[in-house]
């Protein structure tokens, strides 16, 4: 019997299986990587920025092939997988445009020396564990960072979407880049458990749950090695008073359900001030209506597949549970039968403290609808988690959205009348049990760094 097997969600059939690696074979590839790792350090910024452009070509020679792959092992949307592969393509790009700037030697004038040097130098062995719910995007967030650092790159990544790993894996390795540099690897949690204590790992990242979050964190302090952590979330967009409605619907819409809505930055909670409330609900509430689930690759689908049959189920049984404490379904919430994992675009209204809509993640189509007497009392529920990743404020009043972002929403990121899942020119990441560290925007790639200080007499 195989370790894993892979299955399309939509349609229940088996695709692939694959095997768990030895602990030997595990320890030969660390070793490789770090020996990897010792030449590489050695590259010039420049050279390393060539190669990265190298791997962003070729990953354009398998665009079709990857989000194919990837559409199939977790059912989202074909027209989505391909926007996934350019923005892999754009992370590229910007590394290899910014990054000789961002790891440039800092020099300062110092009283009583002749400067100071602070340097950004590569420290190891980089261990990522990747989610699947963006199988590519989401490996090459911290891999070409960490690459243009001069850092060598190990993949744990979802069982799930095993195949794309090793396509991926084969993407850098038909590239410039030499193949030690980055490697997939097959493990069990007890394996990922030793890896992290492995000597010759440097640093540890992880894209997950907020509980897996917590063990990862633990392991890698255990073993006194830096983490970041990109963790659950639950959104809030909020709808003031001034609000273009318009831009408001159509906007939540599609960051509540773009990638089946199986998005960390996604809009789980709709919260509207009372004044807007009626008009939003009944606008949003048709629109949800109106979305297709179908098959991934038939353009005409809105909505594909979850990724698999248990994540369907755990949805479901959060809106149920919802509904016993007081919410009620505005539309969606009926299981679909059969094998696929397929649930419908959701709106749940009278949401309160103590639902699973208000307190927990729900991963997939299902957005929490909630009135907000005023702006104070919008941004008092928006705070009112134990996440703090991302969110939106929308309103005509751009300076005041702007003050509000900056000074009053307890997030990371802050979307102001619009939507995007993620920047490379900007930083990702969260607070509070969003996790910590940053991705992107040229802090993701001095986050495994040494950042050394050089202490340069005049010798007299």
């Amino acid at each position: 019997m195989s370790d894993i097997t892979t299955v399309n969600p939509a349609t229940g059939e088996d695709i692939k299986e694959y095997n768990y690696m030895t602990n030997d074979e595990v320890n030969k590839i660390v070793d490789a990587s770090h020996e990897a790792f010792l030449e590489w350090r050695k590259t010039s910024h420049e050279e390393r920025a060539k190669v990265i452009n190298s791997i962003g070509e070729t990953l354009v020679k398998y665009k079709e092939e990857l989000s194919k792959l990837m559409t199939e092992e977790r059912g989202k949307l074909y027209s989505q997988s391909l926007q996934e592969v350019d923005l892999c393509k754009a992370i590229c790009d910007y590394t290899a445009e910014n990054g000789i700037t961002a790891l440039a030697d800092d020099e300062r004038e110092i009283e009583d020396m002749k400067k100071g040097i602070v340097t950004y130098q590569p420290i190891g062995v980089i261990y990522g564990m990747q989610p699947w719910n963006f199988p590519a995007y989401q490996v090459f967030r911290y891999t070409i960072a960490n690459l243009m650092a001069g850092n060598s790159i190990l993949l744990k990544h979802a069982a799930n979407v095993t195949g794309s790993g090793l396509l991926i894996e084969k993407i850098f390795h038909e590239s410039d880049l030499p193949n030690d540099l980055f490697r997939t690897i097959l493990i069990d949690h007890d394996q990922s458990e030793e890896l992290i204590a492995n000597d010759k790992v440097r640093g540890v990242t992880l894209t997950g749950s907020d509980g897996a979050g917590s063990i990862v964190g633990q392991q890698a302090a255990k073993a006194i090695k830096k983490v970041v952590l990109e963790l659950g979330s639950n959104d809030a967009f909020i709808v003031l008073e001034d609000a273009d409605l318009d831009v408001a619907v159509e906007t939540c819409t599609q960051a509540r359900l773009i990638n089946n809505g199986e998005t960390c930055v996604a809009a789980k909670r709709f919260i509207v001030v009372d004044s807007l409330y009626d008009e939003f609900r009944d606008r949003i509430v048709s629109k949800f209506e109106s979305q297709k689930s179908g098959d991934p690759m038939d353009d005409s689908s809105d909505i594909g597949p979850l990724a698999r049959k248990d994540l369907q189920e755990k949805l479901h049984e959060q809106v149920e549970e919802s509904v016993k404490k007081g919410a009620t379904i505005a539309v969606g919430g009926k299981l679909p039968e059969g094998k696929s994992s397929f649930y419908p675009a959701t709106i749940l209204e009278n949401v309160e403290k103590g639902q699973p809509a208000y307190d927990d993640e729900l991963f997939g189509p299902v957005a929490s609808l909630i009135r907000a007497k005023d702006q104070d009392d919008a941004l008092r529920i928006a705070n009112d988690s134990r996440y703090g990743l991302g969110g939106a404020i929308f309103s005509k009043d751009e300076e005041k959205a702007i003050r509000l972002a900056r000074e009053e929403f307890d997030t990371g990121m802050v979307y102001i009348n619009g939507y995007g899942l993620a920047n490379p020119a900007l930083p990702f990441g969260g607070v509070k049990n969003s996790g910590h560290g940053r991705e992107h925007g040229g802090f993701g790639i001095k986050e495994f760094v040494n950042i050394k200080a050089v202490h340069v007499f005049d010798g007299k």
